[in-house]
């Protein structure tokens, strides 16, 4: 379990970081999406803040599990972000939901590898 737990924390870690630094630098495509998907996406970039704030989290999140440093926090604050991705894919694109399900299924490994750090947040 620890030698998965490593190997999911750097690869989602990587991930993260990787996919955070390109809402700000854009050194990769975008895929192609379905329209509703591409609507949804420039609506999220016109708020003007949005796509920053998910870029923010995705890299905090990843550099805190690269790091081990608060790495069950930094599951913890990409749950949403995840999710909202899932799911957004899941209603909107599901052609390109791969990776967005690949990142939600290795968060919420890391989060069960996590759970005795969470207890006292569930205890009375």
């Amino acid at each position: 379990m620890k030698k998965g737990l490593l190997i999911i924390r750097i690869i989602l870690g990587l991930m993260m970081v990787v996919f955070g630094l390109n809402k700000f630098i854009h050194f990769m495509p975008m895929p192609e999406m379905q329209p509703a998907m591409e609507n949804f996406m420039q609506s999220l970039v016109s708020t003007g803040y949005l796509m920053a704030l998910v870029a923010v989290v995705e890299i905090v999140a990843g550099i805190l599990f690269l790091t081990n440093k608060l790495a069950a926090f930094g599951a913890v604050i990409l749950v949403p972000v995840l999710l909202n991705a899932f799911l957004a894919h899941l209603f909107m694109d599901p052609a390109g939901i791969g990776g967005a399900a690949a990142a939600l299924i290795m968060n919420l490994f890391l989060l069960y590898g996590f759970k005795e750090k969470y207890q006292s947040i569930f205890s009375d």
